[in-house]
């Protein structure tokens, strides 16, 4: 059976670990690291998830080697949900074609139905796929912890955490299945072990115990009845997480199910409902409650059965493990060639016993003899294999090298490939190398900093901020790249012989397994040729952005420039993610650094890889200076997409502080009692980082802590509750439950707050979009004021804490003509979100956060002048607290009962000088948006309500007499006085994208058609229905219904189009 093992990462920047594929026709295996950035590479290589079964992780179980966990596992969730609608709705339609060929008198006449009230679909019960993570200890505990943002059904997730030593008598494989069989070596680091033999013998574990026979003496010692008492508890709390986890991934619970108890057994808080006995209709109970003083009736009643993961308040504690775990990976026994002549000879005739005996079952001749398939097969080799190790410092290297699996047979026969990941400096380990040259007969790839270079590993995004770059080289810098390693096996070592020892690894090197094990370099993905890019950008969009250029260093522009007015404008916005939902191959998740001088640098949200984008921007030295200087990271809301970069950003802060290796001990370490006691002495006496956001968030860095120290410490966890209705200074804040902020009634306190944030102010609303969503505002000593709405709906309360805004950063998820999409899923549209722009009265306004369907450069011609409506969150409900974030499905359908927000000028209006085209007056006819909402204006009762959304005041604002906005793209830099800037180049951006090449390898659908080339189709095909709104002409009433009709259908397909492709 042919199979092969390719890298899909080597380390870079975008890509900090190494991952390979193991793929066989039926199952495929990641193997290595699971880190941030592994999705995004995989999008960009077109390498699907479906078939991934297994994953094999090596190393530490640390945040660098399983950053990207969460994602992959969410995608391939997803992914696999997405192909089982697929297959039913295929199914369904098949039949239906099926049988409507068919006359009703043949299908009577055949039986088939009686009529057709009968026909039924037929069931269709697809195998549940699952996934199975092997890794050392703690793997559980890190995907446990992220049980208050994480739940799918239906893909059960199991953890095999490789914690003992096996025995070596037969050296049994750990792990085996159908296509290959695994040995794991555990290794422990030098230093660790001689601290852990000089201070205790080795514990126990539980199935030690176990092992004991009835005629074994039970452990006499009290060292051994206590071995015995933390085995047991180790077994509990082991269980305690596969439980949560079972629960996040294989539950069956729904939010809006309820379940029947008596009233007495509530516990309350909670809603409680009961069925009318008369009309059997469910209505919500208001009579006496459990915990009041008033009786109970003794009557059942109905209440929403909590989360199950919220349930455990608080995960078992562990430990941080050092353990290093490696692989050795080989096929099974490939049986011998089939002799036909033999099993003639010996009484087998041909046909299907030859069959029988080439797959190794025993047949029985004509004369009533069993024949054995060695009889008739040629002699077996072993099943080509390969190891994977990895040794994260030189600690490791001598306990690795020294393991009795390099010296048993029965394991390493075949074996004839190993790659290394090292850590930086290993390769140059003595010891490592005579092991290399001792193997010789083996092929040695490594993957390491020191070895791979740091190539842009995401072709389309890098390939896209070139191009940019060459319209406005301000604003859009060349990402920091080196295609050159460090390393060499020219320059590693002088002596010819060293040189054939190793091969660096590669993206898209390929190890053949079967039928011998090679080494392909002819996959070999190379780096992106920056110099053609840069040189095929269209002649008409460079010069457009040369006469931009001319006009904006003319002396009266850059008297406007001076004359803005603006606080702060040598601030400056970086965009390190402006994409939703999960990374694509142009824009990553969110994450957005504000830089203002004199005060610091804050992070707002901090999408997976966030660190990854930094570094492309910033050389090695501007990124420590970056990180250091960093003050506040803001976290909006639990969803995935916003804050699984967090735990990189805080390490590589810690360590830029603190060093490499700083250890907090006694005399450092901040006791829970000094910190309530007092608080701003504790902030100023050492540097610390405020991380602002729920306390669920808060709550998930805490537990996470206990598998690694990476800086939890030194943090300042602020829990955040949104200011009341009116009242942006009522904004509150907790840390480890003791109140803080900017206006307590402690002076001492407030100011150590201004010192050590660099702000005077921050104030937070709740947005309409999940459990505890939130938008901010931030004001510094100067007067800048930015605002940063998350991820929402249009929010009064958030315009209300940021009116007179310097700067508002708002989402702007869905153009307008998919104002639908983005109530159904609480976002925003981009004249939405300009119109929050409008009535906070801002001075500047960016967009972000695009729906990735705008995979480049996000519908523009949108942003015409409509009524807006703003909404407002309610506090959510206890049951909404105890529901995860992130279910994978979308919330219920959403619209607002606000009155109507009118604005006095259109949005294009706003626009008209980067479009540079007349704009004509607002007619009936020009708005879309105003027939859809015609029926709740003439009947506001038959508008759905919602518990969620308040009343608004009809309002009228008006725009700031010099608001500009901007478009943001990954990896831009602009500053403050320069975001008026940002339009004057939209003429060369349009042009730039309509004919701009392709440089990237797409990713290809099913059909072979890049994602690139389809959606450049569909857009066509939609601009043919009539969907888009450059140059429409006048139509009717019906025509505009029909129109809209046949978009909507478009859409439709065009989503089950991209979720196939997906």
């Amino acid at each position: 059976m042919k199979s092969d093992i390719q890298f899909l990462t080597t380390p870079t920047a975008d890509t900090p670990g190494t991952s390979l594929l193991l793929h066989f026709d039926s199952k495929r295996y990641i193997i290595g690291n699971v880190h941030e950035g592994l999705q995004r590479s995989l999008i960009q290589r077109g390498k699907k998830l479906s078939k991934v079964t297994d994953i094999f992780l090596t190393g530490k179980t640390e945040w660098k080697n399983t950053g990207g966990l969460i994602g992959i596992i969410l995608t391939l969730a997803d992914t696999l949900r997405s192909a089982a609608a697929s297959t039913a709705e295929h199914t369904k339609l098949s039949k239906w074609k099926r049988e409507s060929e068919e006359s009703l008198s043949t299908k009577l006449s055949k039986g088939k139905v009686k009529d057709e009230g009968n026909v039924q679909d037929e069931p269709l019960k697809p195998a549940k796929p699952t996934l199975t993570i092997h890794g050392s200890p703690n793997v559980t505990h890190t995907l446990a912890t992220a049980r208050r943002f994480v739940f799918r059904k239906g893909m059960p997730v199991d953890v095999n955490e490789i914690r003992e030593e096996r025995g070596t008598e037969e050296w049994r494989p750990t792990w085996y299945d159908e296509n290959i069989k695994v040995w794991a070596m555990s290794v422990e680091p030098d230093t660790a072990l001689m601290q852990t033999q000089s201070q205790t013998t080795r514990k126990r574990s539980f199935h030690d115990f176990m092992e004991l026979t009835s005629d074994s003496p039970l452990p006499s010692t009290m060292d051994g009845i206590e071995d015995l008492r933390l085995a047991e508890q180790d077994l509990h709390d082991q269980q305690i997480r596969k439980g949560v986890l079972s629960h996040m991934f294989n539950s069956d619970w729904r939010l809006d199910a309820l379940f029947e108890t008596p009233l007495e057994q509530v516990n309350m808080p909670a809603t409680v409902f009961i069925r009318d006995p008369e009309t059997r209709k469910i209505e919500q109970y208001s009579g006496p409650m459990p915990g009041g003083i008033e009786p109970l009736p003794k009557i059942n009643v109905l209440v929403r059965r909590p989360w199950p993961g919220a349930l455990i308040a608080h995960l078992p504690p562990t430990k941080p493990t050092h353990t290093a775990l490696s692989y050795i990976i080989r096929n099974h026994l490939q049986r011998g060639k089939f002799q036909p002549q033999k099993a003639v000879a010996l009484g087998v005739p041909k046909g299907p016993l030859f069959s029988e005996l080439t797959s190794g079952r025993s047949v029985t001749s004509k004369d009533g003899k069993t024949v054995l398939p060695e009889q008739v097969l040629g002699p077996s080799k072993p099943g080509g294999g390969l190891a994977v190790v990895e040794l994260p410092s030189d600690a490791y290297v001598q306990n690795l090298l020294t393991r009795n699996e390099w010296k048993v047979p029965t394991i390493i026969e075949g074996v004839e490939a190993i790659v290394w990941i090292l850590g930086t400096g290993v390769i140059n380990n003595q010891n490592l190398r005579g092991f290399m040259a001792e193997l010789s007969h083996v092929k040695h790839i490594v993957s390491s900093e020191d070895c791979c270079s740091n190539y842009l590993s995401l072709d389309s995004a890098a390939a896209a901020e070139l191009r940019l770059h060459q319209i406005d080289s301000e604003r859009y810098p060349i990402p920091i790249h080196n295609n050159q390693p460090t390393l060499t096996p020219q320059n590693y070592s002088h002596d010819s012989e060293a040189v054939k020892q190793w091969i660096p690894a590669q993206r898209g090197l390929q190890i053949e397994l079967e039928p011998a094990v090679t080494v392909q370099e002819s996959l070999v993905v190379p780096p992106l040729d920056t110099a053609k890019v840069l040189r095929d950008v269209p002649k008409d969009a460079l010069y457009l952005a040369k006469a931009i250029k001319h006009q904006i260093s003319s002396e009266t522009m850059q008297r406007e420039l001076d004359a803005q007015n603006l606080p702060s404008p040598e601030s400056e916005i970086i965009f390190l993610g402006t994409g939703s939902a999960l990374p694509s191959k142009y824009r990553n998740v969110s994450g957005t650094l504000l830089r203002v001088p004199g005060s610091g640098s804050y992070l707002f949200d901090a999408g997976e890889n966030t660190l990854g984008q930094l570094s492309r921007i910033y050389t090695h030295e501007e990124l420590l200076e970056v990180i250091r200087d960093l003050r506040m990271i803001w976290i909006s809301h639990l969803h995935a997409d916003h804050h699984l970069g967090i735990t990189s950003i805080i390490k590589a802060w810690y360590k830029a502080v603190y060093g490499d290796n700083y250890v907090e001990n006694v005399s450092t370490k901040v006791s829970l009692t000094e910190q309530l006691i007092d608080p701003a002495k504790v902030m100023l006496e050492q540097r610390r980082l405020f991380i602002a956001s729920d306390q669920a968030m808060n709550h998930w860095l805490a537990e996470y802590a206990s598998v690694e120290d990476f800086g939890f410490d030194k943090l300042v966890t602020l829990n955040i509750w949104a200011a009341k209705p009116g009242k942006p200074e009522s904004t509150r804040m907790e840390w480890n439950g003791a109140p803080v902020g900017f206006n307590t009634i402690f002076p001492k306190l407030n100011q150590a707050m201004r010192t050590a944030t660099g702000f005077i102010k921050l104030a937070a609303a709740n947005v309409p979009h999940c459990h505890g969503s939130k938008g901010v505002a931030v004001t510094f000593p100067s007067g800048f004021k930015f605002a940063y709405s998350g991820d929402c709906r249009p929010s009064r309360s958030f315009t209300e804490i940021g009116k007179g805004a310097t700067v508002l950063l708002h989402e702007a998820t869905f153009d307008d003509e998919l104002r639908g999409d983005a109530q159904a899923k609480l976002h925003s549209t981009t004249s939405e979100a300009i119109g929050v722009g409008i009535a906070m009265g801002a001075r500047r306004v960016l967009l972000t956060h695009f729906s990735q369907r705008y995979q480049k450069l996000p519908v523009m011609d949108g942003l015409s002048g409509q009524d807006l409506e703003l909404e407002d969150e309610k506090d959510a409900s206890v049951e909404d607290s105890m529901a995860p974030v992130d279910t994978g499905e979308l919330p219920a359908r959403h619209k607002s009962i606000g009155e109507m927000v009118e604005d006095d000028s259109t949005l294009t209006d706003l626009l008209a000088p980067a479009r540079q085209k007349p704009v004509r007056d607002r007619t009936e006819d020009d708005s879309p948006i105003a027939d859809i909402l015609t029926p709740y204006r003439s009947n506001p009762d038959s508008r759905p309500s919602s518990p969620r959304i308040t009343k608004v005041k009809t309002t009228r604002h008006k725009p700031a007499n010099d608001m500009k906005i901007g478009v943001a793209f990954d990896y831009m830099r602009v500053k403050v006085k320069d975001i008026a800037l940002l339009e004057k180049f939209t003429p060369a951006l349009l042009k730039l994208y309509d004919q701009a090449p392709q440089y990237d390898s797409d990713a290809k659908s099913d059909e072979g058609e890049s994602m690139g080339a389809r959606n450049e189709r569909i857009n066509r095909e939609k601009t043919k229905i009539g969907g888009g709104k450059m140059g429409r002409v006048r139509q009717s009433e019906g025509e505009r219904k029909a129109v809209r009709r046949g978009v909507g259908l478009f859409d439709n397909h065009a989503k089950r189009e991209e979720r196939r492709a997906t």
